[in-house]
C-alpha cells in the first residue's frame, strides 16, 4: 500500500474545507431566495365531484409545480385557495365571494360551466379580479363583455363553421339539431343555424332533450325523428346524455345505412368520458374535435399526469387526459407569468367599501387588477395545447380535426382550418383558397358499415306511404282521370298521362317510395276544387304531394316546392286555319309588309336621283329636257328589278352605287318570289288571326281553360270578361270555334301547350300562332323544403331522356314537339323591314358617300367661281348651277365624241384619222365654192402616217382661235 505524502494530505484537507464552504454558501443563498419569495393568493372554484373538476385541479397543481421548477429564481409564488362549488350556481357565487372578500385573491381559476361563470364574473368585475375559465364554452358569456373575464377554452361557436363545411361537402340540404335543454346546449344553436343557412341547409326541426330525460322521453323524441324525411342529425350534448341517446337510437334502428350522425366538441373533446361499450352504438358517427398538435412535452406530461391523477383518484382507472386539462395547465402557466411580470410587492385590496350594508358591497377592490388583465392579454407562449394567447379575452379559433368513430375508438379523416376549409393534411404548400370538397376527406365508414355517402333523406319509417292528391277533372281526362263515382278524399287508382309519368319517375328513384293516390274535391263546389285550393292542402300538411296537370307559376312556388317540369312550357294562342285567304286579286302585295313596300319605293327614287347627279355632266344619256332627265333616271333605277337597264354608265362613282344597289334588288326580288310562291301554294297554313291586337281591335271573343290561371293572363292582355268564354275539354273548344265569335263562340283560344297539342292532335284545322307567356309547364308538388324534390327532379330528367317518356306520349297522343314547327305554328308570312334594314343601310351609305365625293370634287374644280367676290353669293350659286347643268369639257366621254367627229384631240390630229384638208388660198375663180367643198382633197400623209406640218399648223391655229 502506497503512503500518501503529508503535503498532499494537507492539500486534500484544504480542498474539502473549500467545498464545504461553497455548499454552505449555496445553501444560504437558496435559503435567502426561499425567504424572499412573495406569496400571491389565487382562487380555484371547481366542482370536485365532476370529471372536469378533478381533471382541472390535478393539471393546475402540476402546472405550478412545473412552472416554478423551470423558474426557481422568480420572486412570486401562486398560492391556491381551493373552493368546491358543489355543482351549484349559488355555491360557485358563494365560493367566489368568500375568496375575494376573505382571501383577497388576485385571480380566480375555474367555474366549470357557463351558468356558474355568469355570477362569478360579476363579482370579479366589481372587485377588478380576473376570472379565468378553462371549461365554460357557452357563447352567451361573450355577450357579457367584461374586461376581467378570460376564456382559456374555445368558444363553442367556433366549431360551427367546421360542421357546416362538412355538411356542405356532402351536399345535405336538411339537418335536424339534437341538443341538451340547458345553457350549454342552447347557447351554440343560433350560431350553428346561421352557419348552416350560409351553405343553403335548413333546419326543419330542433330536438331538445333534458339532461335528466328518462328512457321513455328519449324514445318518444326519437320516434318523432323517425317520422321525418331528414336523415342528418347534429348532436350537441354532454357525453353522458349523448351516449344514452345513441344507445336508444341504435335500438330503434336509427344507426343503420342511410343515416348521418355528427357530434360536436361537447362529446369529442371529452372522449374519455364515453364508455367504451357505448362505442358499439356510435359506429359510423362523424365528429369535430379541437386539434392538439403532438409534441414531446405533451407525451411526457401525459405519463406524469396519469400517475398523479390515479394517485388522487384511484377510481378513474380508464381516465385519459383531454383538452380541458391542457387548457387548465396552460391557463395556470399564463397567470403565473403575468403575476411575475407585475413586479410589485403590493397585493392588497382597497377596502374603502368595507362598511357597506351587504356582503356584495363590502369586499374591496384589487389594486393590481387593471395591470394584471393587460399582462394576461399580452401573454403568448407555446403550451401543451398548442399556441396559447388571449385575443379579446378568448382563445383564438384553431384547427379542428374531423373524426370518424370506428371500432373501439376514432380515426381522423381530415381537418378544418378557418383559412383553407376542409383539408386532408395540415400541409398547405399546395393548397389555394377555401375548400369544402369531400375529396379532401379520407375514407369514411358510415352507419351500417357502409362506404356509400348517404343522401341525407329517406322515407319516414312510421308513415311509409305518401299521401298524394290528384285533381278530378271534367275535361282533358287524358292528363288525369279519376273513376266515376269516387268518394272525395278517398284512395283511388287514377289514370292519365301525368299519372303514368309520375309512376315512371318513382321507379327511377334511387330508393323505394310507397304512396297512395287520393281524390281531392273542394267541399260545397259543383266542380273539382280549384288547383290553388289543392296546393293549399299540401302547404297545410294534409297531403304529401300533388300529382296532375299542375302548372308551375311564381305565386304557387312561394309556399310549395315544384319538381322540374315534365312537359313543354308556355301559354299559346290557337286560331282556326283559313283556306281561302289568298284567293283575291291583291295577293301579290302580301309577300311584303307596308313599311317594306314604302322603304323600297323610296330607295328606288333615291337611287335614281343619285345616278342622275353622278352622270348628268358626263353622260349624254342623262341630258336633255327636264322630263327626259326624270324619265331616264327613274327608268334606269326601276329597270334594275329585271336587270334590263340599257343606259351605259360613265362615272365610276355611279357604277359603284349601282353594283351595291343591284345586289340589294337581287335579294329583294328573290325573297319576294319565294314568299309569294309560299302564299300561293301553302294555303292551308294561313291562320285567320295572327296578332292579339287584331282580336282586341275587332272585339272578338276568346276562350280559356276553365279554372286555369290563364284567365288572369288574358285579362292582363286587355280582354273584357264579357268577351271571354271558358271550355273544359277539346270537344267544348272545337264547338266554340265552330260557332265563331259572331254566334257567341270564339275567334281564338289561349291555353298551355300540353292542352293545345292534345287539341291539335284531335282536330287538324287549327294552328298555334303566338306564344303569350313563358311558364315552366307541369310539375309535381311537394311541401316547401321537402328533401324529395331534388331526387324526384333528377328522376324526371332520367325519364324524359329515356324511351319510357316517348312510350307514354304515344299512348296518350301527346307528342313533345317544338311549337315553332310549321305543322303546328304559323305566324305572318309577310316579309318586314326588320329583315332587310341592313341592306338598305349599306346601299344608303354607299350612295351618300358617292354624292359627298362628287360634290367635293365639283366644288374644288370650280373654286375660282366660289372665291369670286365681285359678284353676290346668289349669283355665284346660279353660276355653279349653270356649270353643273353644262357638259363637263374635261370628261373623256365628250373628248371621244370629238375625236370620232373630227379626228382631233386638243388640236392634234390623231394618227390614222381621215381629216379633210382645207383648200389652198389660190382657188381658181372659175371653180364654185360649193364644188370645192363637195370634192375635198385628202392631205397626204408622211411615211410614218402622221399629218403634214402644214396641216398640223393649220389645225393648231384654228383651235387657238
Amino acid at each position: 500500500m502506497k503512503i500518501i505524502p503529508k503535503k498532499h494530505l494537507f492539500h486534500f484537507s484544504c480542498l474539502l474545507v473549500f467545498c464545504r464552504l461553497l455548499l454552505a454558501e449555496a445553501a444560504l443563498a437558496q435559503n435567502t431566495t426561499a425567504t424572499a419569495t412573495i406569496p400571491v393568493n389565487v382562487g380555484v372554484v371547481l366542482d370536485m365531484d365532476m370529471w372536469v373538476g378533478k381533471l382541472g385541479l390535478t393539471c393546475i397543481n402540476m402546472a405550478l409545480q412545473d412552472f416554478y421548477s423551470y423558474h426557481s429564481n422568480y420572486t412570486t409564488r401562486l398560492v391556491l385557495n381551493i373552493r368546491d362549488s358543489k355543482g351549484d350556481v349559488v355555491g360557485a357565487a358563494a365560493a367566489g365571494l368568500d375568496l375575494i372578500k376573505n382571501k383577497q385573491v388576485q385571480a380566480i381559476i375555474g367555474t366549470e360551466n357557463s351558468a356558474q361563470a355568469n355570477f362569478v364574473i360579476d363579482l370579479g368585475n366589481k372587485a377588478q379580479v380576473p376570472i379565468i375559465s378553462f371549461s365554460a364554452t357557452s357563447p352567451s358569456l361573450t355577450s357579457i363583455r367584461s374586461p376581467y373575464f378570460f376564456r382559456a377554452t374555445q368558444n363553442a361557436s367556433s366549431q360551427v363553421k367546421a360542421i357546416s363545411a362538412v355538411i356542405d361537402a356532402f351536399g345535405w340540404r336538411e339537418v335536424v339539431l339534437i341538443y341538451v335543454d340547458n345553457e350549454f346546449g342552447e347557447g351554440v344553436i343560433p350560431y350553428l343555424t346561421d352557419a348552416l343557412e350560409e351553405v343553403n341547409t335548413r333546419v326543419p326541426y330542433r330536438s331538445v332533450i333534458s339532461q335528466k330525460a328518462t328512457d321513455e322521453e328519449i324514445e318518444e323524441e326519437l320516434n318523432k325523428l323517425m317520422t321525418m324525411q331528414t336523415r342528418v342529425f347534429i348532436v350537441h350534448m354532454t357525453p353522458e346524455l349523448g351516449s344514452h341517446v345513441f344507445d336508444k337510437a341504435n335500438e330503434r334502428g336509427m344507426m343503420g345505412e342511410g343515416y348521418v350522425w355528427i357530434i360536436t366538441t361537447g362529446m369529442t373533446n371529452v372522449w374519455s368520458l364515453v364508455n367504451r361499450l357505448d362505442m358499439d352504438s356510435m359506429q359510423g358517427v362523424l365528429g369535430v374535435r379541437t386539434y392538439i398538435p403532438k409534441s414531446k412535452a405533451l407525451d411526457s406530461f401525459q405519463l406524469r399526469w396519469k400517475r398523479k391523477f390515479l394517485q388522487d383518484n384511484p377510481s378513474y382507472v380508464n381516465a385519459d387526459l383531454d383538452i380541458f386539462g391542457l387548457w387548465a395547465y396552460d391557463a395556470t402557466f399564463a397567470l403565473a407569468m403575468a403575476v411575475e411580470k407585475l413586479g410589485t410587492t403590493n397585493f392588497n385590496f382597497d377596502v374603502s367599501n368595507a362598511n357597506a350594508r351587504t356582503d356584495l358591497e363590502s369586499f374591496g377592490v384589487s389594486q393590481n387588477g387593471p395591470k394584471l388583465i393587460q399582462l394576461l392579454s399580452s401573454t403568448r407562449f407555446r403550451g401543451l395545447s398548442g399556441e396559447f394567447g388571449f385575443i379579446n379575452g378568448q382563445l383564438d379559433s384553431s384547427v379542428f380535426q374531423i373524426i370518424n368513430v370506428n371500432g373501439n375508438g376514432e380515426r381522423g379523416v381530415g381537418f378544418w382550418t378557418p383559412k383553407y376549409g376542409v383539408v386532408k393534411k395540415l400541409d398547405f404548400r399546395n393548397v389555394t383558397g377555401y375548400s369544402t370538397s369531400k375529396s379532401n376527406l379520407g375514407t369514411i365508414i358510415w352507419p351500417g358499415d357502409s362506404q356509400v355517402d348517404p343522401k341525407g333523406l329517406g322515407i319516414p319509417m312510421y308513415r311509409k306511404r305518401l299521401k298524394i292528391a290528384v285533381p278530378p277533372k271534367n275535361g282533358f281526362r287524358e292528363f288525369v282521370s279519376v273513376p266515376a263515382g269516387t268518394i272525395p278524399n278517398s284512395t283511388v287508382t287514377p289514370t292519365g298521362y301525368c299519372i303514368d309519368v309520375f309512376n315512371a319517375v318513382m321507379k327511377a328513384m334511387p330508393y323505394k317510395v310507397s304512396y297512395d293516390f287520393y281524390a281531392f274535391e273542394k267541399p260545397d263546389c259543383e266542380m273539382a276544387g280549384d288547383y290553388n285550393d289543392l296546393i293549399d292542402q299540401v302547404f297545410y300538411g294534409n297531403y304529401d304531394a300533388v300529382v296532375g296537370d299542375v302548372s308551375i307559376v311564381a305565386n304557387r312556388s312561394s309556399y310549395v316546392d315544384f319538381t322540374l317540369p315534365f312537359t313543354e312550357s308556355g301559354v299559346v294562342m290557337v286560331v282556326p286555319i283559313r283556306t281561302d285567304l289568298n284567293k283575291n286579286a291583291w295577293v301579290f302585295l302580301k309577300p311584303l309588309t307596308l313599311d317594306l313596300w314604302v322603304t323600297s319605293g323610296c330607295f328606288f327614287v333615291f337611287i335614281g336621283f343619285v345616278i342622275w347627279v353622278l352622270e348628268h355632266r358626263v353622260n349624254e344619256n342623262f341630258r336633255g329636257p327636264l322630263l327626259y332627265h326624270i324619265g331616264t333616271s327613274y327608268w334606269f333605277s326601276f329597270a334594275t328589278i329585271t336587270f334590263s337597264q340599257r343606259e351605259r354608265l360613265v362615272s365610276n362613282l355611279a357604277r359603284f352605287v349601282v353594283v351595291i344597289w343591284c345586289f340589294v334588288v337581287l335579294i329583294l326580288v328573290q325573297s319576294y318570289t319565294a314568299s309569294l310562291a309560299s302564299l300561293l301554294t301553302v294555303q292551308q297554313l294561313q291562320p285567320t288571326v295572327t296578332d292579339v291586337n287584331e282580336l282586341l281591335r275587332k272585339k272578338e271573343n276568346v276562350g280559356y281553360h276553365d279554372g286555369s290561371f290563364v284567365q288572369g293572363i288574358i285579362q292582363r292582355l286587355g280582354f273584357d270578361l264579357s268577351k271571354m268564354k271558358n271550355f273544359n275539354s277539346t270537344d267544348d273548344l272545337n264547338e266554340l270555334f265552330t260557332k265563331g265569335s259572331a254566334n257567341n263562340g270564339i275567334a281564338a283560344a289561349f291555353d298551355e301547350i300540353p292542352y293545345m297539342k292534345l287539341f291539335l292532335a284531335k282536330y287538324g284545322n287549327y294552328t298555334i300562332v303566338k306564344s303569350i307567356s313563358k311558364i315552366d309547364g307541369f310539375g309535381f308538388v311537394f311541401p316547401k323544403g321537402s328533401p324529395l324534390v331534388a331526387d324526384v327532379s333528377t328522376a324526371v330528367l332520367t325519364v324524359i331522356e329515356g324511351d319510357r317518356m316517348m312510350q307514354i306520349e304515344e299512348a296518350w297522343s301527346i307528342k313533345q314537339t317544338n311549337c315553332s314547327d310549321s305543322r303546328t305554328s304559323v305566324s305572318s308570312r309577310s316579309l318586314g323591314l326588320g329583315s332587310f334594314w341592313g341592306l338598305f343601310l349599306m346601299v344608303g351609305v354607299a350612295a351618300i358617300l358617292a354624292l359627298i365625293i362628287f360634290v367635293s370634287e365639283f366644288l374644288y374644280e370650280h373654286k375660282d367661281v366660289l372665291r369670286n367676290t365681285e359678284i353676290s353669293v346668289w349669283d355665284r350659286i346660279l353660276e355653279m348651277l349653270k356649270i353643273f347643268d353644262d357638259r363637263d369639257p374635261n370628261a373623256h366621254t365628250f373628248k371621244e365624241t370629238e375625236i370620232r367627229e373630227g379626228g382631233h384631240y386638243d388640236g392634234v390630229r390623231i394618227r390614222g384619222a381621215k381629216v379633210p384638208v382645207e383648200e389652198p388660198a389660190e382657188v381658181p375663180a372659175e371653180v364654185p365654192v360649193e364644188a370645192a367643198a363637195e370634192a375635198p382633197a385628202e392631205a397626204p400623209d408622211d411615211i410614218n402616217g402622221t399629218a403634214s406640218p402644214e396641216t398640223e399648223i393649220h389645225h393648231a391655229n384654228t383651235n387657238n382661235s
